[in-house]
């Protein structure tokens, strides 16, 4: 690694697949060490993990139980405190990064810092799913491009910054950790950055994007059990959201009601996934 930063990696997995290393092997000349989290895989994923082992720089953390990608964050956090580096790139197993994605992230992080920006995390400007490309709603000015969230995966985040939020909300599981990330921080008065010109490629679940006059809608295709999460951990966000910034929760929750009823409508398994929209709305029974 050039930089003279130190950055450690973490790639949360579940039943990966061959992708797995060639994003491990991607990223590993620019990364201080690598974190592999596997959330219980089984055991026919055993020759992923094992080869992932043998491999310099990387540790492999496997758990017994599957608890969400949140804890697999905190096992990259973790060990990017021990080493006491200063960014977290957390990566999903089956994104694909484009060549000098990390330096340029790096780089476009270390300048605005220089600034005198208070910055926590950044990440891709834009995210290719396979259906089209995904952008967020912007604000500042070129070069200083900022938003409310980004998803985590090809995120940097500074180690300092997610340790005094107290890391990723493990009690979310998997839907919104993110965002309930970017909340803490923005609450703390950081910001969230946007490399611009860098993208990264990364499928949002069984995503299409369906066209509406000038405006595209992605709707995702999540299974049931997945829109209970997403509903309720959004809901869940959305007062503290909403003190923030009133706009982007109003804006969210639209998103996320559209990207619902739209399944409801045209995906398969309507029956079940109306089900799930329900759970996710229904308040929980403490017990």
């Amino acid at each position: 690694m050039t930089n003279a930063t130190p950055l450690v990696a973490v790639v949360p997995t579940f039943r990966p697949g061959t992708e797995v290393l060639d994003l491990v092997g991607h990223i590993a000349a620019d990364c201080a060490g690598i974190v592999v989290s596997d959330d219980a895989s089984p055991c026919t994923s055993d020759p992923i993990l094992l080869g992932l082992a043998h491999r310099t720089s990387v540790t492999v953390i496997r758990h017994e139980h599957n608890r969400g990608i949140a804890r697999g964050l905190n096992d990259g956090l973790r060990v990017a405190q021990e080493m006491k580096a200063t960014w977290l790139l957390t990566v999903d197993q089956d994104s694909t990064l484009p060549e000098a994605y990390v330096p340029r992230l790096l780089a476009a992080a270390h300048r605005r810092i220089a600034g005198g920006e208070p910055l926590a995390a950044i990440g891709a400007e834009v995210l290719l799913d396979g259906e089209g490309e995904m952008t967020y709603p912007p604000q500042g000015l070129p070069g200083r491009r900022i938003t409310e969230e980004v998803i985590q995966t090809g995120t940097l985040w500074s180690v300092q910054a997610m340790t005094d939020v107290g890391g990723f909300d493990e009690s979310l599981g998997i839907d919104a950790v993110d965002a309930a990330a970017c909340l803490a921080l923005r609450q703390r008065g950081f910001t969230i950055g946007l490399a611009e010109e860098v993208s990264l490629e990364h499928r949002i679940g069984t995503s299409r994007t369906l066209s509406f006059g000038r405006r595209s809608i992605m709707i995702t295709g999540h299974s049931p059990q997945r829109r209970t999460t997403m509903i309720r951990n959004r809901l869940r966000l959305f007062p503290a959201e909403f003190r923030q910034s009133p706009r982007h929760a109003v804006r969210t929750l639209r998103r996320v009601a559209v990207n619902q009823t739209l399944g409801l409508i045209l995906e398969t398994d309507r029956t079940a996934k109306l089900g799930g929209t329900i759970r996710g709305i229904r308040p929980q029974r403490d017990g």
